[in-house]
């Protein structure tokens, strides 16, 4: 295969996995709900629910600008809810509500489906090599930045 196709391909993958996303989201009547609300949810289940505006950007390595929108339509549809810091009063934290706690299992199913789906047909040593492969490719891509 011709190494041209590179950005072709990851492009396709990441477009065709974002729409398998968006179907499940569909499928579980997870209106509001995109995939890039994901990234946030995971950095809240993986830390007591509990996160600063500041925390969550770098968890997910996007600037507060980008997560900003992101976290106002999670707090909007009742998955989270806002607090002052008790001695910083110029950070607010990210807490997950009731709403948000029950989310986590869905979610975790939908990126069971998303992995099973992504790995099809692969064996453990491609599905390493790959893995491998891509961290290689991105770090690649951050040192050239």
């Amino acid at each position: 295969m011709n190494d041209k196709y590179i950005v072709y391909f990851m492009s396709r993958a990441r477009k065709k996995m974002i729409n398998f996303i968006e179907k499940k989201l569909i499928e579980n009547n997870l209106d509001g709900i995109i995939p890039s609300h994901g990234n946030i949810l995971t950095a809240l289940y993986e830390n007591n629910g509990k996160l600063t505006m500041k925390e969550i950007a770098q968890i997910t390595r996007k600037d507060k600008s980008t997560i900003t929108p992101l976290i106002n339509k999670l707090l909007q549809l009742g998955y989270i809810t806002k607090e002052k810091h008790e001695t910083d009063k110029r950070s607010t934290y990210i807490l997950l509500t009731s709403q948000g706690y029950q989310l986590k299992e869905t979610y975790e199913k939908i990126s069971s489906e998303v992995s099973a789906t992504a790995y099809k047909g692969f064996s453990p040593e491609e599905k390493a090599q790959f893995l491998t492969l891509l961290k290689r490719l991105t770090d690649n891509f951050t040192s050239a930045l």
